[in-house]
Order: structure tokens, then sequence, then C-alpha cells
């Protein structure tokens, strides 16, 4: 990371930049100008494989406008957008979809920045409680608060009591496993956030289709963690003893 020149820094400033103001935007329009018909589906099949909602359309097109002069975009709705850059964007215009449908208040977005085939961005938004977690290249991850436009500080604490399994509902065996441990653990369904997130808890685990709009940026964001990565299930974790149990918690797959 160390041979980005000035030229470089400034660019990564000025997306840094576009990529707040795509958020403060959204969060916005999320505090004003929700209105009944941005919770409907559109005919369109997104690049996902879903059919799109209205207001994932419209949040993508947020990120679009402002990012499409600094890089291409790879998008859950659109699919990959080729502006000729040698940037892309890996973005997940709205995570944890079906919690924002259900008022359930833990959902955001995700945009990865990948330069010459490696992530060197990662920004990840809660917009329940309008708070940006990003890390640029090998940075401290940092902390930006939508609603006053400032950084914050957040606390360390170094007790984890609860683990986060997305999409732990399919999974009834390691569910049984995790729960035989004594591990409180939930499925939160934003998996951007969970990982984003990783040092808040015990661990998060991941099982399922692994896929990039859902991982990279809360991967990157993640990164000085330990993580182990296989085929369908991704496991992060602060603590070292947590990752030897990740053999055991996974035995019967």
């Amino acid at each position: 990371g160390s041979d980005f020149s000035e030229k470089n820094i400034l660019e990564l400033e000025n997306i840094t930049k576009a990529i707040v103001k795509s958020n403060l935007e959204i969060a916005k329009y999320i505090k004003n100008s929700l209105k009944e018909d941005d919770f409907t589906y559109t005919k369109q099949i997104g690049y996902g494989g879903d059919n799109s909602l209205k207001i994932d359309i419209f949040f993508e097109d947020i990120f679009i406008k402002n990012l499409k002069y600094f890089g291409n975009i790879f998008s859950e709705e659109c699919g990959f957008i080729d502006n000729k850059k040698d940037i892309t964007f890996i973005i997940d215009p709205l995570d944890g979809s079906n919690n924002f449908l259900s008022n359930i208040p833990y959902f955001g977005t995700s945009v990865a920045v990948k330069k010459n085939g490696e992530i060197i961005a990662g920004f990840v938004a809660n917009m329940a409680n309008k708070t940006l977690v990003y890390r640029i290249l090998d940075d401290e991850v940092k902390y930006f608060c939508l609603e006053n436009r400032k950084e914050i500080q957040k606390i360390e604490h170094n007790i984890s009591k609860v683990a986060v399994f997305e999409r732990g509902y399919k999974y009834p065996n390691i569910c049984k496993n995790i729960d035989d441990k004594n591990i409180k653990f939930r499925v939160l369904g934003a998996t951007a956030l969970s990982l984003a997130n990783a040092r808040d808890f015990l661990f998060v685990i991941f099982k399922g289709d692994l896929r990039e709009f859902d991982l990279e940026a809360g991967l990157f964001i993640s990164k000085d963690l330990y993580i182990k990565k296989e085929e369908d299930i991704i496991f992060v974790t602060k603590y070292k003893e947590q990752f030897s149990i990740f053999k055991e918690i996974i035995k019967d797959f």
C-alpha cells in the first residue's frame, strides 16, 4: 500500500468524500422522503438474482451518480458498469433490505474500492444509527457520524457477549453446535454490517454464497482480525482462542 503517490492519495480523499456524500443523501432521503411506493418490487431482476426493490435502485443510482467519475461500478442491482477506469466500486446499496422493510433497525450500505484487482478501502454505513465505519489502505478503522457530519471515537470494549451467525436459520446443526458451547448468538440479517463491526462481537460467521457485494467492504474493514475463509463460509473474530473452536462448530459440514 505504501507505493501510493500523492495523486492517488488525493484521489482516495475525493472518493471518500463522494462515498460520504452518497451516504448523507441516502440518510436524508430515509429521514424525510420515504414513500409507500419505494417498497414495491420492480420488474427488474438484479444482478444478484432477486427482484429489485425501487428503493434499492434509487440508492444505487445515488452511488452511481457520485462515483462514476472515479471508477467502474459493480453493484448488486445493475451488475457491472464499465467506465474504463482502473478503480471499481463494489456496491450493496441496501444491505439488510428485509430488515429495512420490516422496520428492524439494522440495515445500511456497503462500498468496497478495488484497484488493480486488490481491495484498497471499505465503507459500511449503518443507516439505522447513522454511523459509517471505514478503512482506507493500512489506516486504522474510522467512524463517522452521518447525523453530525463528523468523525467519532468509538469505545473499544474487550468483553463481547454475543456472536453473530448470518444466514444461521438455514443451518440448524451449526446453530446447535454453537448453542452446545453455551454461546449466545444472533442472526442479524445484514452481512456487510456484521462483518464490518466484527470487533464488537465474539465472532461473526457467514455461511452461504460468498458474493462480493456482501463481503468485500466488511472484510477489508476487519482485516486486522482473525479471518477464516473457506468455499462457502467465513469466520471472523478478534479473539485468537475463538478461532480454535471454528472447526468444532462446523464439524458436521
